[in-house]
């Protein structure tokens, strides 16, 4: 964990960064970001999820992308100027439904086939990704996924990184665990890592 930082980041930081800038980390115009996406859309091994929970869809451009893969289509962020732009760039695409949620601190009800988390773990502590962890897998059926994708630099602003959130859950794929580990790679500053639900 970064002594610096050792808090879960709230909405007001996000807040403040969309106030900043429209689009603070480049995902409408940065090709990191497109070719991320498709490596994202890449890893997802079935044609169609009948529920999938995005988690931090931010400005929805990955959440359109994903969406003609899902029957239902859950994207939640604490930003409201995120959503705002969520909301419009997804208007035509009835299977999505974009929504203002704090994870862990508030989770849908329901059971869902699929869970991305991408760029989001890395803001909460340790103890808040542990109650996320354990709201995820509640809300997982048996064969359902989880895909996790996350830059790995470390950011002096975040508490934990990239990695340690990776790997904390992938301590969760032991003999003993809850999730087995279908794939998994690292491209130069992010990593992919798919889990499915025993």
């Amino acid at each position: 964990m970064n002594p610096n930082q050792p808090h879960t980041l709230g909405p007001g930081y996000f807040d403040d960064v969309y106030r900043a800038n429209a689009d603070p980390w480049h995902f409408e115009t940065s090709p990191y970001e497109h070719a991320k996406y498709a490596d994202t859309l890449a890893a997802l091994p079935r044609p169609r999820y009948e529920r999938a929970f995005e988690i931090g869809c931010s400005l929805g451009v990955l959440t359109a992308q994903l969406a003609s893969r899902c029957g239902h289509l859950l994207a939640v962020d604490v930003s409201e100027a995120a959503l705002m732009r969520a909301r419009q760039r997804c208007a035509a695409l009835p299977q999505v439904r974009v929504q203002r949620l704090q994870v862990p601190d508030a989770f849908p009800a329901g059971h869902f086939d699929l869970i991305l988390l991408s760029e989001v773990g890395y803001y909460w502590d340790e103890p808040t990704l542990h109650r996320a962890a354990n709201a995820m897998l509640a809300a997982m059926p048996a064969g359902a996924h989880l895909l996790l994708v996350h830059w790995t630099p470390e950011v002096h602003d975040y508490p934990l990184t990239g990695d340690e959130v990776h790997d904390y859950f992938l301590s969760l794929t032991g003999d003993a665990g809850p999730l087995r580990h279908l794939h998994g790679h690292r491209a130069d500053t992010y990593r992919l890592d798919l889990l499915e639900l025993r």
